[in-house]
């Protein structure tokens, strides 16, 4: 009997093992594979309670099968089923991809597992309890032990990217007719992205980089994938977290023009200071040739401020020295309408199903660009019409007899108050529900409450999501005035949900949902 008990004990135990190692490695991928990065993370307050919860029972489990009586070993198994269901994964905002490096990485953490183990065995008659012991030292230590994988795993993986990236540089030589337009900023890229896709197709051939294959190898994979020899442009949307990121993707396809969309406090945490995001964004800039063109948000005091000896083309929403500026925005719950000027004056009046100041802004600066390159203003009337909002990027929708404004993908201070002031553009009950930004090192707190601040009166209800994250919002609203009865505070968004289904039906309700955390923040 207490042979079964023990082989019950230990298929649990190493489930629960399995269970608790992809969800490192989940959280290893979701900071970039970057060991910095991902220490940092660790660091947080928050994932520091996470990681000990996920890891507790089995520090519970070990001890008692050591004991050794059938009631400490059934006792054990208990604890084991405990973590497994603390560590059962659950729906994610960016699930695991089981990329081969992935798989690299678990292949390689269950050989130190099985060389542990067997060295256990060779302590004679102590090899139960040593085994034991090497067992819980190796869970608990799991959150460092996939440093030392990726240690161990770093020569490979160095030789297997350089084989990809001079493949996709072999690529890109083969097609000297390609036209590379790059596309960066701390938010608002991927919607520029998929607004020029639109723009660009009405004439030419397009490949983007899909979704948010926007970091180097996401790029390389872009290109030996679904490069074609008929493809005449090439959107090549390039993310940042370290300084030389983005001069690293441009050192690969070499962008003949480059449009920088926002600079502001977006992954302060990685990047330490506002001007190395400044310095990082530009090394778009600094790669375009002297015939290519940069495209700048003008809008943007970060972008407006810095200077480059490059061919400038402006685009915003404000000021009258803009190159492409849209005025007379009006917003309803069906969209948009705008007029538009060329750096000749000609002016055009566009209409659009997105709403938002911050979306009629980038599809400004996706129509300078079209415009430059040979597309008539009046040509791309259509084309805009037909804009589809980004997902998750406030993208306009009705659900249950209420409007939805889904800007949960990520959160940053600008974003947050663009889409602040969409909320307010409405005469219905304007409803916020939010858990407030990450990922901004010491602003943490000062950004939070400066964004709770100025929602102060762009919203009726605020139904904020985390009792201690979202602290700073709170006293934010407060400091400005809300009323705390119409401040409801909750542990997860499903209650949330519940709780704006409760708000009395005053008038229809429009919910902007901005951010949802990311899977190593939630």
């Amino acid at each position: 009997m207490d042979r079964v008990w023990m082989l019950v004990w230990f298929v649990t135990y190493m489930t629960g093992v399995v269970l608790y190692e992809i969800y490192i490695v989940h959280m290893f991928q979701q900071n970039s594979y970057k060991p910095r990065e991902y220490r940092e993370w660790m660091q947080v307050h928050s994932n520091v309670g996470r990681l000990l919860g996920k890891s507790l029972y089995a520090v519970i489990s070990l001890p008692l099968v050591l004991v050794g009586n059938l009631g400490c070993l059934v006792a054990a198994c208990v604890m084991n089923a405990m973590t497994i269901l603390v560590n059962k994964p659950r729906q994610a905002k960016k699930p695991l991809v089981y990329t081969m490096r992935v798989r690299r990485m678990l292949i390689t953490t269950a050989a130190l597992y099985v060389v542990c183990v067997l060295l256990s065995l060779t302590a004679g008659t102590y090899r139960t309890r040593v085994c034991g012991s090497i067992l819980l030292v190796l869970f608990l230590l799991q959150p460092f032990l996939i440093l030392l994988v990726n240690w161990i795993n770093r020569p490979v993986e160095q030789a297997i990217d350089r084989h990809y990236v001079s493949d996709a540089a072999r690529i890109l030589r083969e097609m000297p007719n390609l036209t590379v337009i790059g596309v960066t900023g701390s938010y608002g890229k991927t919607s520029v992205k998929y607004f020029l896709n639109t723009l660009l197709s009405s004439k030419f051939n397009v490949l983007q980089t899909p979704g948010n294959y926007n970091t180097t190898l996401g790029v390389v994979r872009t290109i030996r994938e679904q490069m074609k020899p008929f493809h005449e442009i090439f959107l090549c949307e390039m993310g940042a977290r370290e300084v030389g990121d983005i001069k690293e993707i441009c050192d690969l396809v070499h962008p003949e023009h480059g449009i920088i969309t926002s600079i502001g406090p977006q992954h302060l945490q990685s990047f330490h200071t506002i001007e190395n995001i400044i310095a990082t964004k530009f090394e778009l800039a600094d790669a375009v040739p002297v015939g290519g063109r940069v495209f700048l948000n003008y809008d943007n005091s970060y972008i407006r401020a810095h200077k480059t000896d490059k061919n400038v083309v402006s685009y915003g929403t404000a000021g009258d020295d803009i190159d492409y500026r849209a005025y007379d925005i009006a917003v309803s719950p069906n969209g948009s309408v705008f007029k538009m000027k060329d750096e000749r004056g000609e002016e055009v009046e566009f209409h659009t199903r997105l709403v938002g100041n911050h979306n009629v802004q980038n599809i400004a600066g996706a129509i300078a660009v079209a415009h430059t390159l040979g597309i008539p203003m009046e040509q791309l009337r259509y084309p805009v019409k037909q804009l589809e909002s980004v997902p998750h990027r406030l993208q306009l929708s009705r659900q249950g007899g209420r409007i939805l404004l889904d800007d949960s993908y990520n959160s940053n201070k600008n974003g947050f108050m663009a889409a602040l002031d969409t909320l307010g553009m409405f005469k219905e009950l304007r409803i916020l529900m939010t858990p407030g930004m990450v990922e901004l090192g010491e602003k943490q707190y000062s950004e939070n409450k400066e964004a709770g601040m100025y929602a102060a009166d762009k919203c009726d209800y605020a139904v904020l999501v985390g009792r201690e994250q979202t602290k700073p919002i709170q006293d934010g609203l407060l400091e400005a005035g809300f009323a705390r009865s119409r401040m409801i505070v909750v542990d997860t968004l499903q209650e949330a949900f519940q709780m704006v289904n409760a708000i009395p039906d005053e008038k229809q309700k429009v919910v902007l949902i901005e951010n949802d955390l990311p899977d190593n923040y939630a």
